[in-house]
């Protein structure tokens, strides 16, 4: 059953800023997990996504282009 409520859907902006730093998007979770679940699923699921991300960054980074 698809909702058409725009307001449980997370913003590209919010999205992309909670895959950037992983912490913002655990956080929106929590602010949004009882109101809006579709919202927060968005943002839990793009902060689980950043998390192994930024962790393969700094490793190339420290590995290679500190080196």
């Amino acid at each position: 059953m698809a909702s058409d409520n725009n307001e449980d859907k997370l913003s590209r902006f919010w999205f992309l800023f909670s895959n950037m730093l992983p912490p913002v998007g655990f956080f929106l979770y929590v602010k949004h997990r009882k109101r809006y679940p579709n919202k927060a699923r968005t943002a839990l699921t793009s902060a689980a996504i950043g998390v192994p991300i930024a962790l393969l960054g700094s490793y190339v980074f420290n590995t290679y282009i500190l080196k």
